[in-house]
């Protein structure tokens, strides 16, 4: 037996299926940069970032240093209890990284669905008021209250009877508009869905916030236009509702600014953080206004491990590296060179659809033809996997999306052997050499 099936019977036998969406049958065992390494030693360039969390890649020796250097003087003590520089040093940086010209603080979370779970809490708390919105396709984490603003998958709903008063409505997918509008004839018809809300059934005088991704990630890198988003905060600002972005997937750079939110000039009352904040290690945070942030009392949303030193340790290092080196305008002008590069194949291939992204938050379509855009959930699978087979981890999303969210430290060379791997692909595909039995390998939502 080998490694791999070592692995893979191990977590079979011992792991809660509930962990697993099953992509492939592979088990890593080392990171270099953007590039990964299995237990066979093939290399593959990484396009998944694991799941857009490793901004600054695998194996990086400078984080590391920092985890090694804080673990030897104190790995955890609970800023519960007693008072630590390093969540005072991460929580000061974070309060000047997020937009907004108010006063704010922060409260530390495990993870980005938990801290989706804390913005509820203070919302509510903070309003006074219990009914939340939401979007169609929105994904913001598994824990019970971010299964409940979440609408993308029902195996996160089903048995577990989640929050009430949580309204979804249509999210602004230009590219693929239910309402079948051009931008230039756009009357922002999916903001009218809440205004008529308002007006019929949901009094907004009882929403407490609105949850909002600036880029809806897991539905297909749905990026809204500016004046839908600057049209709904200043509905929230109306009527007293508080304004939650998510930037679990988004945040640290990968959109090309530090926050997706600011491509839309709206400053939030409060920012959800995850993934990537902890340099690798398991963090999450909220950021926001200090009165909001300020209203609940302890224990309301308070955690032993949250903010403790060494992943406060790492999650500085991580930004002070993406500072230093500039990741964040890399981000935006090699995400830009990627989503060019893209956008070619567009033009060369009927299979190819809609090609959209910001910074190295990117989407490619996989259609029946450009005249239907009908999804083609076979095609996108075959891609994928022939990708693999030559080198280039990559994942899809929802019905037919390719997902691309590499590490923001990835080099030019290296995006432009994941074109070259990704056009080989879809010739393969068009000229039927991927077979029909690769679809049983390759599963994923």
């Amino acid at each position: 037996m080998t490694r791999e099936q070592m692995v893979r019977e191990g977590e079979s036998r011992y792991i809660s299926k509930v962990q697993k969406i099953p992509y492939y049958d592979m088990v890593f065992e080392r990171g270099a940069g953007a590039l990964l390494y299995d237990t066979e030693g093939n290399e593959y360039i990484d396009l998944l970032a694991s799941a857009g969390s490793a901004n600054t890649g695998n194996g990086n020796k400078e984080i590391a240093e920092a985890v090694y250097e804080q673990m030897k003087k104190i790995c955890q003590i609970t800023p519960a209890y007693v008072y630590t520089e390093k969540n005072v040093e991460l929580a000061k940086k974070l309060t000047e990284l997020t937009p907004g010209d108010f006063p704010k603080k922060v409260a530390f979370g495990l993870s980005g669905s938990d801290s989706i779970d804390g913005a509820i809490k203070f919302a509510k708390g903070y309003t006074k008021r219990n009914r939340l919105i939401s979007f169609k396709g929105a994904y913001h984490g598994s824990t019970y209250g971010a299964i409940s603003v979440s609408a993308i998958n029902t195996n996160m709903r089903r048995k577990l009877d989640p929050l009430p008063d949580v309204t979804h409505f249509s999210y602004p997918a230009c590219y693929a508009c239910p309402y079948d509008k051009e931008n230039t004839a756009c009357n922002l018809e999916c903001l009218n869905e809440i205004k008529t809300a308002f007006a019929s059934y949901l009094p907004p005088e009882e929403v407490a916030a609105v949850f909002f991704e600036p880029i809806e990630g897991d539905a297909g890198i749905i990026c809204p236009p500016k004046k839908y988003v600057q049209a709904l905060y200043d509905l929230c600002q109306e009527h007293g509702i508080l304004f939650v972005s998510d930037e679990i997937q988004q945040g640290f750079g990968r959109s090309g600014k530090w926050f997706a939110i600011e491509h839309f000039d709206v400053a939030p009352d409060l920012i959800v953080c995850g993934k990537s904040i902890g340099g690798g290690l398991p963090m999450g945070a909220i950021v926001g206004r200090a009165e909001v942030l300020d209203c609940l009392e302890p224990p309301a949303h308070l955690f032993t491990l949250a903010g403790n030193t060494t992943v406060c340790a790492a999650a500085l290092k991580a930004i002070e590296i993406t500072e230093r080196d500039h990741l964040v305008e890399k981000a935006a002008e090699d995400g830009k060179y990627f989503l060019d590069k893209l956008k070619a194949l567009q033009g060369k291939y009927d299979i190819v659809g809609d090609v959209r992204g910001l910074g190295f938050s990117i989407a490619v379509d996989f259609v029946d033809s450009q005249a239907t855009m009908n999804p083609d959930r076979n095609a996108i699978l075959k891609v994928c996997w022939d990708c693999v087979q030559n080198g280039v981890l990559i994942t899809f999303l929802g019905k037919g999306s390719l997902r691309i969210q590499p590490p923001l430290i990835i080099t030019r060379e290296q995006i432009d052997t994941c074109v070259r791997v990704i056009e080989n692909a879809i010739k393969k595909l068009i000229a039927g050499e991927i077979p029909d039995s690769v679809l049983s390998q390759i599963k994923g939502w």
